[in-house]
């Protein structure tokens, strides 16, 4: 094989390689999201705080399983309590609506909510996914911040 010929073959391979690798950057170019949202919090019991979450599954990744541990933090900015929320299973393209109540605990003595780590992230084959920590998007509707 000739000089020439070597080097149109170099730059055809690097172009195939190129272009390969732009289309698999396209073809993700959807972002993948887990978004958790915060939607309200309202007293359900003397003393016992509801809240009220909006899970949406904005992938094509089917979780089987979902849990986050969350740090509860007082109204001075203190560490109250750490637990974890079982979500359940979170289809595909599916919105979840779920309540969980803080007894022992009212709102208005909740300053700010952290996802500090996903308990549990099982997909529909039985695999652990790091999806529900990497593709979280935490937001809040009430006073109460809500983060990782």
């Amino acid at each position: 094989m000739s000089g020439k010929r070597v080097i149109q073959a170099i730059a055809a391979a690097s172009l195939l390689l190129g272009f390969g690798w732009h289309g698999a950057a396209a073809q993700t170019g959807t972002e993948q999201a887990f978004t958790l949202e915060l939607n309200a919090a309202t007293e359900a019991n003397v003393g016992s705080c509801r809240l009220t979450y909006v899970a949406e599954n904005d992938s094509d990744i089917p979780l089987e399983r979902t849990e986050y541990e969350v740090a509860i933090f007082d109204d001075k900015g203190v560490v109250s309590r750490i637990l974890v929320l079982k979500f359940g299973a979170l289809v595909e393209g599916k919105t979840k609506i779920l309540q969980f109540d803080l007894s022992g605990t009212s709102c208005d003595s909740i300053s700010r909510i952290v996802v500090n780590d996903s308990a549990a992230c099982l997909t529909r084959d039985g695999g652990e996914s790091d999806f529900c920590m990497s593709g979280i998007k935490p937001s809040s509707r009430t006073p109460i911040d809500f983060g990782i």
